[in-house]
């Protein structure tokens, strides 16, 4: 009587399976198809993330900051290579999110670019929270968002201007008020608990401050949770989601990404890429206040205004090339949308999160930053309340940001001994 041979069902036809002596099944053709095509799927998506893009040639300076804070007690010079080890990252951990972004739908969509659009910030401010530096993440945000607001999006109006100089740009007016209404909220939040305590006025000395504060950032987060929902709610004919244009319908075909690495794939690039930067943003923290004194710098200065470039550089980057192609309401999306969740979310967020570990983390950034914050707020909201911009605008924002900066070089922050 003939052995049968077993058979195995691939594909919907049933196929004689080699045998081997002790009766185990030889590997197939196509099971070995399978992790061939596995090992280049990811050859390929480490090829797209690592290797496309330019600024990815920055990224050794993260391991060489390691080296040098185990081998060396050059604080300037770890601090200048972990922040620019980290820059890169913060642009990587961008296009990861907008690759996810584009399996998930824009609701989903808008959630995850709040939750990992300032990734880098709060992680470098969580760091800093931990070590109870709290000047350094109250400047290091305030930074992040005078930056978006003058340098990001001066530039990109420069440089649009520049471009299409015989007409002024157009962009969505109703996108600007409503951003605008979140900042000028969030500067409210953080004058209160200052002016509490410059006027001498709390119930509670040194208690009723910290409270507001709490409760503020509740508050603000509740708004910026409410300002999301009306955001993607289908409110798209009246206010643009913050990221989008309103296309004329021959340019839709031409706006539709496709996207360039697997779901999975994104959602493992964003887990890698948050581990590397929270691991270079310790060292990054802990090289601040060495790297004040090698290089002479105030800390004010370093947190203002040198910090947000690692966190700016994505940002800085995408706003001016939409700028140049003429589609300010994504460079508007940019640039004041991501003020707007530093101040509205991330802010709040640190409070809350230094509730929890028991900092006195609040919402007195103290009078100079206060009012830094506020004039520019309204200098910026008087830029945008006609939906017109051109490279006068964006010579104007830039050298606002210069004066912003050279104040904080002469600026000497009175709890600078505390942080």
């Amino acid at each position: 009587m003939m052995m049968e041979t077993p058979q195995i069902e691939m594909g919907g036809f049933k196929v004689n399976s080699p045998q081997v002596p002790n009766g185990v099944l030889r590997p197939t053709v196509s099971s070995s198809w399978n992790s061939r095509g596995t090992v280049e799927r990811a050859l390929k998506s480490i090829r797209i993330v690592i290797f496309t893009s330019k600024l990815n040639l920055l990224m050794p300076f993260g391991p060489a900051s390691i080296i040098l804070h185990f081998t060396t007690r050059r604080h300037g010079l770890i601090f200048l290579f972990s922040m620019l080890g980290i820059t890169p990252l913060a642009e990587r951990l961008g296009y990861a999110t907008e690759q996810l972004a584009i399996y998930t739908g824009p609701t989903v969509g808008g959630l995850l670019n709040a939750t990992f659009g300032n990734a880098t910030e709060m992680i470098i401010a969580v760091y800093a929270l931990k070590n109870g530096m709290i000047r350094v993440v109250q400047q290091s945000l305030l930074g992040s968002i005078l930056s978006n607001m003058l340098l990001v999006m001066g530039c990109a109006f420069f440089a649009g201007g520049v471009v299409h100089r015989n007409k002024d740009q157009i962009f969505s007016k109703a996108t600007a008020v409503v951003n605008s209404g979140l900042l000028l909220m969030a500067v409210m939040g953080l004058m209160f608990p200052a002016v509490l305590h410059f006027t001498h006025s709390e119930v509670r000395q040194g208690a009723s401050e910290v409270a507001l504060s709490r409760f503020s950032s509740c508050i603000m987060l509740v708004a910026y949770a409410s300002y999301l929902y009306f955001q993607l709610s289908g409110r798209s004919n009246i206010y643009s989601p913050i990221g989008s244009e309103e296309a004329p319908i021959e340019d839709i075909a031409e706006e539709d990404e496709e996207a360039e690495i697997g779901m999975w794939e994104a959602v493992t690039w964003l887990a890698v890429l948050t581990l590397w930067v929270s691991f270079l943003s310790e060292y990054l923290v802990n090289a601040i206040e060495g790297a004040s004194d090698s290089l002479n710098l105030p800390v004010a200065f370093i947190s203002v205004i040198l910090l947000p470039i690692v966190g700016n550089a994505a940002e800085h980057a995408s706003a001016i090339m939409f700028a140049m192609k003429d589609k300010l309401d994504i460079t508007l999306g940019v640039a004041i949308g991501s003020s707007t969740q530093i101040s509205m979310f991330v802010i709040p967020f640190c409070v809350v999160i230094g509730w929890m570990m028991g900092q006195r983390m609040d919402l007195n950034f103290q009078l100079f930053e206060t009012a830094t914050l506020f004039i520019t707020v309204l200098v910026v909201a008087f830029m945008l309340q006609d939906g017109t911009a051109n490279y006068l605008k964006g010579l104007m924002l830039i050298l606002c940001y210069l004066i912003v900066a050279a104040s904080f070089f002469v600026h000497v922050d009175p709890q600078s001994s505390d942080g």
